[in-house]
């Protein structure tokens, strides 16, 4: 590995020939890398759950996924040291592995948070909704049923003359009760002309009752609906709303037929959709996700100060260093 620079504060770290419990662990050398560990151990137990049956492929590639990190050593400048930056993993791509869920929000977020000031300097009156919409549990078997009819209740929610936005980003996510239901909801982040805070409000009622037509419902739903202030920005809900379309927790603890079917019930099925004045913004959201992206560039071109490479060890659920 090549010697870094002079002039900058380092801990030198030599890397033993093999993986030991004495190498460095990557936790232990970079604390904002700590999420490698937990989402590479969650994905070993989705792996394992779907192992002989009609997933093993699944099982195969998310297995596979990420065993070695590959880190460039670069110039932290805020912090006048150095510090890591994934330079290449395999990645599997496989929806339910959590390191590729994790990897594909982070991607997902860059591409929203770049495209948002374009929006923000071409609306600057505008003001925006954090909405959620739900609609009552159904058994994990009706899930892609439930999905699509939440899909064509929001299309219908659009149309109505009432509704304020002219741009949306809606996201589907799906939650795991304790009676072993499925609850799909929607988040939705929503763009309104300021004029909606005057006389075009529309009460949480109101909203409850538009949501309620739109299902085509006789039971009332529950949903919330958050302004954003003026003075904020909407960046910290983009977070919100681009996400894990399911909980971690939801799909390593659940029984193994309910996780089953759930991957049977949400093959094929969109996680995002655009409409309005977003499509125009944030159409780089639909595009399809690459390895590059959801490894992340930082801006910090080619320069680095050497490699250092970590294995997983699987069962000490941990990265360390190993020489390459």
């Amino acid at each position: 590995m090549p010697r870094p620079s002079e002039g900058l504060p380092v801990t030198p770290i030599v890397a033993p020939e093999a993986p030991t419990s004495a190498s460095p662990a990557l936790s232990e050398l970079s604390e904002r890398d700590r999420p490698w560990d937990v989402h590479r151990a969650e994905s070993d137990q989705i792996a394992a759950n779907f192992r002989g049956t009609e997933f093993q492929r699944y099982s195969e590639r998310i297995a596979f996924c990420s065993q070695l990190l590959d880190f460039r050593l670069v110039p932290d400048r805020d912090e006048g040291a150095y510090r890591l930056k994934l330079a290449s993993t395999r990645l599997c791509h496989a929806r339910q592995c959590q390191i590729c869920a994790w990897r594909r929000s982070l991607m997902y977020k860059a591409r929203a948070y770049k495209a948002l000031p374009a929006v923000i300097a071409d609306y600057p009156t505008a003001r925006y909704l954090f909405i959620t919409l739900t609609v009552k549990n159904c058994a994990v078997s009706d899930l892609r049923a439930t999905i699509k009819h939440l899909n064509e209740s929001f299309a219908r929610l659009t149309k109505l003359k009432a509704w304020p936005g002219i741009g949306y980003i809606k996201t589907v996510e799906v939650t795991r009760s304790k009676d072993s239901t499925a609850h799909p909801h929607l988040h939705i982040l929503g763009i309104t002309k300021a004029s909606y805070f005057g006389a075009n409000y529309i009460s949480k009622k109101e909203w409850c009752a538009l949501w309620k037509q739109s299902l085509r419902t006789t039971y009332s739903p529950v949903l919330d609906v958050q302004a954003i202030k003026a003075k904020d920005s909407p960046v910290a809900l983009l977070a919100e709303v681009i996400k894990y379309q399911t909980k971690p927790n939801d799909l390593i603890f659940a029984d193994r037929e309910w996780f089953l079917e759930y991957t049977r019930q949400v093959h094929g099925t969109k996680a995002f959709a655009l409409g309005g004045v977003f499509k125009e913004y944030f159409r780089a959201l639909e595009k399809d996700e690459t390895t590059d992206e959801m490894i992340g560039d930082d801006g910090e071109g080619d320069v680095d100060e050497g490699h250092l490479y970590f294995n997983w060890q699987r069962v000490e659920k941990k990265y360390r260093m190993v020489d390459q």
